[in-house]
């Protein structure tokens, strides 16, 4: 770029009247790490890594990024720490004030790395830590990079059983940022060779879901829907409440007073967590886990019991694994029945988070074969195998199928989101099946809200 700056005569005029900007210390043209990692921290950042673009981490991304940015060649990770008792508080407006704060102070720091490499003549962009989001692409995709698996390649921890990444030193009490640069690094980061995760189960005992399994499973809907309750779907399904209240002893019969001045709470202040209980217990990390080593029973005691005891709302979908847990293992905790907006838009959207919303409780025992055929905007054959509490999705039609599903997939869109009745779809000729009606009822147990 300089190069062409310097063949263009008006362009000569200028730089003899200005101060150029500095340029990047650089090896051969790519950016000198030592220098950028220094760069990162005096910006604020308490821990940062570097990851090439062709990085083989970043294959299930690097379309995403690059759609966004096709000049990135490298990415910096950074982490900010967190201050650990506010999130471990049962108080949720505490722990929500320190989440806020260390996001838009995370968002700080990248905004801050982008303006210092933009001066010195770096081209880079920072999207957002958490939100905003490309809302557009609701309910696919809507964030530009995933700062975990980043996180992860950049050797700044590991994911632990919470599927939040353990620092190695700060632990989990940590948010990531990501950085996509316009050259390269001349040094990469590597992951670590351990995981900081103690496998200590004790997100497992705290999580009022049961969204983490003791065997490492992990129930994304019902984490979702109570921890967060007033984001994104949650809001929708308040939205619907309002839009269907006759008036407001109705709405008054379908929302709390606590749940409607909530949701204005977290439209004036920002989203609140409902949870995040994970995050609080963990105690990995030199620098959180002494107190753990040093008297586990005062740990439990200060820091786990005083979240599971805590009286509170949980939101559940209807029948879920999450109803069932939390009437088995938290009776003091009120269970509420909700909607979580998780409803497909497109087939692709069905088979993809068909495992999001998977029931394991209601698979138990089964071992069924479920084939697929749509046809009409969209066209794809699609086999779903449930077998002993798990389900695997595959392109095609695998096997020997129990019930062979036809559908032309508008109307299975439509029929999934409760706007199209399943007779006068059969009636039409817009769905038909082959085995036993009974297995249609049996995957809408496994899958349904």
């Amino acid at each position: 770029m300089a190069q062409e700056l310097k063949s263009h005569p008006t362009v000569i005029r200028l730089s003899t009247q200005l101060n150029p900007a500095p340029v990047a210390p650089s090896n051969g043209g790519a950016i000198d790490a030592a220098w950028l990692r220094q760069l990162c921290l005096e910006s604020g950042a308490d821990d940062v890594g570097f990851v090439a673009i062709d990085r083989h981490e970043l294959d299930d991304q690097r379309d995403d990024i690059l759609a966004v940015f096709p000049r990135a060649q490298a990415l910096i990770s950074f982490v900010v720490r967190m201050n650990r008792e506010p999130i471990r508080s049962p108080a949720r407006s505490i722990a929500n004030g320190e989440f806020h704060h260390s996001t838009d102070r995370t968002d700080e720091v990248g905004h801050a790395i982008v303006a210092q490499l933009e001066r010195h003549g770096v081209a880079a962009i920072n999207p957002t830590t958490g939100f905003p989001m490309e809302m557009s692409r609701w309910p696919s995709k809507t964030w530009v990079i995933s700062h975990k698996p980043v996180a992860v390649a950049a050797g700044l921890g590991q994911m632990g059983i919470h599927r939040n990444v353990i620092h190695p030193i700060f632990g989990n009490f940590i948010l990531l940022g990501t950085i996509a640069v316009a050259a390269p690094i001349d040094a990469s980061s590597q992951p670590i060779d351990y995981n900081p995760c103690l496998e200590c189960k004790l997100c497992v005992a705290a999580c009022p879901v049961g969204a983490i399994s003791p065997d490492g499973a992990f129930s994304f809907s019902a984490c979702y829907t109570h921890n967060y309750r007033e984001f994104m779907g949650g809001f929708t399904d308040w939205i619907e409440n309002v839009a269907d209240s006759r008036d407001a002893a109705d709405y008054r019969s379908r929302v709390r007073d606590d749940e409607t001045v909530s949701f204005w709470q977290s439209l004036s202040f920002g989203s609140n967590y409902k949870a995040a209980y994970c995050m609080a217990v963990c105690p990995a990390g030199e620098d959180v886990i002494t107190p753990f080593l040093a008297d586990r029973k005062r740990f439990l005691g200060e820091v786990v019991k005083p979240l599971q005891q805590r009286p509170e709302t949980v939101y559940v979908t209807p029948d879920s694994d999450a109803e069932r847990y939390v009437q088995k293992r938290f009776p003091h905790k009120t269970v509420r029945r909700v909607g979580n907006g998780l409803r497909a838009t497109s087939i692709a959207g069905f088979l993809s988070g068909l495992h999001l919303i998977f029931k394991r409780h209601r698979a138990a025992g089964l071992n069924l074969t479920y084939h697929f055929s749509f046809s009409g905007a969209e066209t794809a054959e699609a086999t779903v195998m449930i077998r002993e509490g798990n389900v695997q999705v595959e392109r095609g039609l695998v096997g020997t199928a129990d019930l062979h599903i036809t559908a032309d997939s508008t109307t299975w869109v439509k029929f999934l989101r409760k706007e199209q009745n399943m007779l006068w779809a059969v009636l039409r000729g817009k769905l038909r099946w082959k085995g036993s009606p009974r297995l249609l009822k049996t995957f809408g147990d496994c899958f349904g809200s």
